[in-house]
């Protein structure tokens, strides 16, 4: 079990932050914009760590973030244009901003939760052993030439 120092868990953050593995630092664990890989390709690391709702935290990190980002922007464009603001455009402009930053953030949002999850809850040998023994392929139905 490694020792927790700032060093260590300022390094995998940063991975985190870069779409990286928390444990090796490689990258390629996304599978999609949308969902990550069953388990690192390069170390083995099972990347869903938890129960079925391991992925809530990074949810509310993401509801977070683009609340933040909303914000500052509606506020800076509000403040630049005092006192004629816009304010239909500021609304329907702040949803779209929204939406957009809330898919822009989604894998961010999703590595950064399980770096901070790796931070937390270092990763054991046997865990890595685990997702290096899982990835062994079983054929549900035999090919033509082994029967």
């Amino acid at each position: 079990m490694h020792e927790l120092s700032a060093g260590r868990a300022s390094r995998i953050l940063w991975r985190g932050i870069r779409l990286r593995c928390p444990n090796c630092g490689q990258a390629g664990i996304l599978a999609s914009w949308f969902a990550l890989r069953e388990r690192c390709p390069h170390c083995g690391l099972v990347l869903d760590r938890g129960e079925s709702d391991y992925f809530l935290g990074a949810y509310l990190v993401n509801l977070v973030a683009v609340e933040l980002i909303v914000t500052a922007v509606l506020f800076g464009i509000g403040y630049a244009m005092w006192p004629r603001v816009p304010w239909t455009a500021l609304t329907w402009g702040g949803v779209v901003l929204a939406a957009v930053a809330a898919v822009a953030c989604y894998p961010l949002t999703k590595s950064l939760w399980l770096a901070f999850d790796v931070v937390l809850r270092p990763v054991t040998e046997e865990e890595l052993q685990l997702g290096r023994e899982d990835t062994r392929v079983v054929r549900a139905t035999p090919r033509v030439d082994d029967v």
